[in-house]
């Protein structure tokens, strides 16, 4: 006769949601010292929270000495089903509070990278206008890649995401904020910088190699429709930021965050009034089940701060 096995875990307690806190925040900050910090208690009580955690789930989930601290195999499985757990007990939480009509507990919101440098976007006037409206909540600001966005929005990870406009989700609820130009630029090593490509068309760009997104963008839809093939590939702003500056690849990036570089001698945007595109930004909600309050109080003061000002 077949014994069926046992279950590791029974009912989850509170003791179990705070242990899996602690572990949240040590992999989040990447070790049990700068996890310490982050909540205000002792290193060694910290320690002895995971330990807890990995009897109580009969798994080892990190680990830590010499060679620094690192998650096991299982221990970034068990991350990602925490931080899965978690947004739903938030959820719960704040689900709760638009019941009895207040405005607590906590708010994630995610913003696709370099957007602060935009002179349209008004999402640090956003932020004010909220804390004046719900104090008492807190409020979480992440900054990840588009994809993790809408994957995070939809999975409850966070309740309002920020991103360029790329594809529309039958899941999701879009208002548009404000635009962006990018443009195409060479570092100061690049052999366009001299003259900076005023005489090219975009069948020219295929001799030089080309540093993209490697995930679906508006970055990456320009690309393939006029068939430029990527020769490197970032994940963010920063990284394409980092391979133009090498001088050996051309790309796109948002014309205010390329300012800076520009003004120090270290790129130049080629034929600018040809290679370039338009983009605009917008505030996704998960359309089901129905946003929370706070979620919809966030939103209502994004829609306020970008409203057309005459």
């Amino acid at each position: 006769m077949k014994v069926k096995a046992k279950a590791v875990l029974g009912q989850l307690s509170d003791m179990d949601l705070r242990l899996l806190r602690v572990f949240k925040s040590v992999a989040d900050c990447g070790g049990m010292a700068a996890a310490g910090l982050e909540l205000n208690i002792g290193i060694s009580t910290v320690s002895r929270h995971v330990k807890d955690l990995e009897q109580r789930l009969q798994l080892t989930l990190c680990s830590r000495g010499r060679g620094g601290f690192a998650l096991t195999t299982e221990g970034e499985r068990i991350y990602e089903e925490t931080q899965r757990l978690l947004a739903s007990a938030d959820a719960f939480r704040a689900s709760v509070d638009d019941i009895h009509q207040r405005m607590g507990g906590q708010l994630h919101v995610a913003v696709f990278d370099k957007t602060a440098s935009n002179p349209a976007c008004r999402i640090s006037g956003a932020i004010a206008l909220f804390a004046q409206r719900a104090p008492d909540v807190a409020l979480n600001f992440h900054v990840a890649t588009l994809n993790m966005i809408e994957r995070g929005v939809i999975d409850g990870q966070y309740q309002i995401g920020v991103i360029p406009a790329h594809r529309s989700s039958d899941s999701l609820i879009y208002d548009r904020l404000f635009g962006e130009t990018m443009l195409l630029y060479c570092g100061e090593r690049h052999p366009l910088f001299a003259s900076g490509g005023a005489k090219l068309g975009w069948e020219d760009l295929r001799r030089y190699q080309f540093a993209g997104l490697g995930y679906h963008s508006p970055n990456m839809e320009i690309s393939q429709q006029v068939r430029l093939p990527r020769k490197a590939t970032g994940f963010d702003q920063e990284s394409i930021a980092t391979l133009i500056l090498s001088g050996q690849y051309l790309g796109f990036l948002p014309d205010h965050y390329a300012k800076g570089f520009v003004a120090d001698g270290k790129m130049r945007a080629v034929h600018p009034k040809l290679f370039r595109y338009d983009c605009e930004f917008v505030a996704i909600l998960r359309g089901s089940p129905q946003p929370s309050r706070i979620a919809s109080a966030f939103r209502a003061c994004l829609l306020e701060a970008h409203r057309p000002r005459h």
